[in-house]
């Protein structure tokens, strides 16, 4: 029995001190600290009554012996919490993984550093490990210094596989973050790779489609088309004879991008913890934008509902006789393939010599300003090499890869509708009032000076004749930046659409205009609004949103007339919350005073001579000091503990 019951005296009693250590201070502490510190309690409790106590009452058998032993008891509380808030102060609870946690991360751990130190490889391997690991910082005061480190870091993103290669590509979508030179170099980075094994390909397509290739297509062919880093094109004949193309995904690419997204999150995060121009940028936003992105990517339902999107709309508008999209093949699209009409036909820019390319080039900018300014979803990504010429009708185009697309809300299509009007009438303030309503402001704004800088912006690089290409897009938002205005990357992403297009329009006409253009489709969608048919469509929707409001207004009076007329009308005014910072620096002051006052009352009962006596070497007075300078250390403890937690809390990138 006593085998029995002696362990499980010293669990309950670890149990109780681990309650008595931590209660007290008034936070949360991991379990292993707190059994730890009970442990710790419990052994050197023995110690400290045997030091404390006189020789006279431990040989007694007195009652005194029970103050000593109180009074050891408290001490060797308050020591493990000093341990306890020491611990929590350097290596906060929750910094540490836990046993179980460790034993289960231990394989993630492994693949990852793995990972890691192949990216340090290959970063000193381009010039960069000496920028990334020591304190000396490259040359960016010249174009050329800037140059030269961009080449090297589009190289390195280049063979650090896919997840670094998109993001590369999504950073050169950011001018306003980059300078033109990174915004040149990543956006020549093209994710390429080796086929994949065809026997591995009929296996994907056999899981995915749950049934063999052969049941659903009458033949394809084993050289693939295209093969780039997350999937490869392979042309089949479905047995109805329509000519399809069979994307397949990559195997394994899946767990390849999470352990690459762990890993940009994690320096992302420590970035922003540890660098002011890291918490400046907003990294870990960016990071995330960029994991959603990918992630995206890599489920081709996705992509189908994209194509379905845009060729919905542009049916809508009457664009599908100009551009058009692949259709899907039913019930063909799934997470890792995707079947769809295959387009036959050239690059956009290597049309025929008889082709009328100014007119194509016409049409193609307002099929891309249709999807950006009338039906919010748009291609992000039209270089010639996703634009194809069909061979069947020389007068339509074709887009491909859609997997990863621009989307704007009513409310932002309809603002930059009013930028481009602000843009065709040279207004510097109608241009800025137009681009406020796009961009985050600061409060403290100056307007007139952004519309001197936006008026000398306009003369340098918005007049007839003159390319929108990306050192443009670059000065705009550098502009932007300048001023403390903050783009989103729905705005990002339509210049650089616009950006990319115009590489492609030039291409295929050297003589387009994009700027005129642009000008030209915003003023006919002006002018369409204004018809009589589109007016009348205005007013009927106006008129329904408020016709709810106007039928239910005479019972909303008549209850107000009611109420007045009965004495009983009241107005509710909501009175802003204090903020809940004032509440805790309260509560922190009234506990520092407390413990202030019972150490200082703690120290005057034991200067004291005065008072009953119990043993020969304490009075009531310096016991009841001692117990009042225990409550002020754990009060003081409590007090350091809480501000330290609440500082890292605070501090803490959101």
């Amino acid at each position: 029995m006593d085998i029995v019951i002696a362990p499980l005296t010293a669990i309950a009693a670890v149990w109780l001190f681990s309650i008595l250590i931590s209660r007290p201070l008034g936070m949360d502490f991991s379990l292993v600290r707190r059994l730890l510190t009970a442990v710790l309690a419990m052994s050197l409790t023995g110690a400290l009554i045997i030091a404390i106590t006189p020789a006279a009452v431990l040989t007694g058998a007195d009652f005194p012996a029970f103050f000593y032993v109180l009074i050891g008891t408290l001490m060797s509380v308050v020591l493990a919490m000093i341990v306890l808030v020491t611990a929590e102060a350097i290596v906060p609870s929750g910094t540490l993984p836990g046993p179980i946690r460790i034993v289960r991360a231990t394989p993630a751990w492994f693949r990852r550093s793995l990972r890691y130190l192949r990216i340090t490889r290959i970063l000193m391997r381009h010039g960069l490990g000496v920028y990334v690991f020591t304190r000396q910082r490259p040359d960016l005061s010249t174009s050329d210094g800037r140059r030269r480190l961009a080449r090297s870091m589009a190289a390195a993103l280049d063979d650090a596989g896919v997840s670094f290669v998109k993001l590369g590509q999504i950073l050169s979508t950011r001018a306003d973050l980059l300078p033109v030179e990174f915004i040149e170099e990543l956006s020549a980075l093209q994710a390429g790779a080796s086929p994949v094994p065809w026997a591995a390909v009929l296996d994907t397509i056999g899981s995915e489609l749950g049934r063999d290739a052969g049941e659903v297509f009458a033949s394809i062919d084993a050289e693939p088309l295209a093969a780039a880093s997350i999937a490869q094109v392979h042309t089949a004949r479905l047995h109805d004879g329509r000519e399809v193309v069979i994307k397949v995904q990559r195997p394994r690419i899946a767990a390849v991008v999470a352990s690459d997204l762990d890993i940009v999150g994690r320096i992302a995060r420590r970035l922003e913890r540890s660098t002011q121009w890291g918490r400046s940028l907003g990294v870990v936003a960016l990071a995330e934008g960029f994991a959603a992105s990918l992630l995206e990517e890599l489920d081709f339902r996705t992509e189908a509902r994209n194509i379905t999107a845009i060729a919905t709309a542009a049916q809508r508008r009457g664009a599908d006789t100009v551009v058009r999209m692949p259709k899907l093949a039913a019930g063909l699209a799934t997470r890792r393939v995707l079947v769809m009409e295959r387009f036959r036909g050239v690059p956009v820019d290597t049309a025929a010599a008889g082709t009328d390319r100014a007119a194509l080039a016409r049409e193609l900018l307002d099929a891309l300003l249709g999807q950006i300014l009338v039906d919010g979803v748009f291609h992000a990504d039209p270089h010639p090499g996703n634009i194809l010429l069909l061979s069947s009708d020389p007068l339509r185009v074709g887009m491909l890869d859609l997997g990863s697309v621009g989307r704007l809300d009513g409310a932002l299509r309809g603002s930059l509708q009013q930028l481009l009007l602000a843009l065709d009438r040279d207004d510097p303030a109608a241009v800025v009032d137009a681009l406020l309503e796009v961009v985050e402001a600061p409060a403290d704004l100056d307007e007139r000076a952004l519309q001197r800088a936006m008026g000398r912006f306009l003369v340098r690089n918005v007049g007839p004749g003159l390319p929108l290409d990306s050192a443009v897009i670059g000065d705009l938002f550098g502009l932007v930046a300048q001023h403390g205005l903050t783009t989103p990357p729905e705005l990002a992403a339509v210049l650089r659409a616009l950006g990319t297009i115009e590489g492609t329009l030039t291409r295929l006409d050297p003589a387009f205009d994009l700027i005129a253009g642009a000008r030209d489709f915003a003023a006919r969608q002006v002018s369409a609004r204004l018809e009589p048919a589109a007016l009348r469509k205005t007013v009927t929707d106006e008129l329904a949103g408020l016709l709810p409001l106007i039928r239910r207004l005479p019972r909303r009076v008549d209850r107000i007339v009611t109420a007045l007329d009965n004495g009983t009308f009241t107005v509710q005014v909501a009175t802003p919350a204090a903020p809940t910072w004032t509440g805790n620096v309260l509560k922190v002051l009234l506990a520092t005073a407390i413990a202030a006052t019972t150490g200082v009352m703690a120290a005057l009962l034991l200067v004291s001579d005065g008072g009953p006596r119990i043993s020969e070497a304490m009075s009531v007075n310096q016991l009841i000091g001692y117990l009042l300078l225990m409550i002020s250390a754990i009060l003081g403890l409590r007090v350091l503990g809480q501000v330290y937690r609440r500082d890292r809390t605070a501090a803490r990138p959101r």
